[in-house]
């Protein structure tokens, strides 16, 4: 049986907890602007509008915990794009495919660039798993190796990942990963 002063103190944590949490959630930024909450549709309507034959677009802005602003816009008509030849995005796909790859891009950008920065996470696996996968993702374009061993999401790949991420609709929200 738990003692009065035991139960005190546990439900203090919990409001203390409680607290922070709710403080966190008031300063949060709204996934969407105001604009697009009033008019939930205001992009596609004007895509609609400017290009009826049908236009694929993506854009979007990002400041990174590391304090880098990347900004990006994209697009390309619809029809184009679906005669297109897909194959050559295969490579680029894959190596997105792998859970230690995304968790090394998302170490990245949240500014644990270097090899000894990303071997100090314990969940990107030891020295040569993560050397294999630093190699796919370079290989990819979707890495790039900077000076003093740097490696960097280059900028014109940083919305693009976000989108293609976010596009999988399977990406939950969470802690920023250990280390920060």
């Amino acid at each position: 049986m738990t003692n009065s002063a035991d139960l005190h103190a546990r439900l203090e944590h919990l409001e203390s907890r409680l607290a922070a949490l709710e403080a966190r959630a008031a300063q949060a930024v709204p996934s969407v602007p105001p604009a697009a909450q009033e008019d939930g549709f205001w992009v596609l309507e004007r895509l609609e509008r400017d290009a009826p034959e049908g236009v694929l677009l993506f854009s979007g802005h990002v400041r990174l915990p590391t304090g880098e602003h990347w900004a990006w816009q994209e697009g390309q008509a619809a029809p184009e794009f679906l005669n297109a030849d897909w194959q050559g995005a295969a490579p680029a796909l894959a190596a997105l495919g792998h859970p230690l790859r995304l968790a090394v891009l998302r170490a990245v950008l949240h500014g644990q660039q270097t090899t000894q920065e990303l071997q100090g996470q314990p969940d990107l696996g030891g020295a040569g798993k993560l050397y294999h996968h630093l190699r796919e993702l370079q290989a990819a374009g979707w890495l790039t190796l900077e000076g003093r061993g740097r490696y960097v999401v280059p900028a014109q790949k940083v919305i693009p990942l976000l989108v293609i991420l976010r596009a999988t609709g399977c990406v939950d929200s969470g802690p920023p990963p250990s280390g920060e």
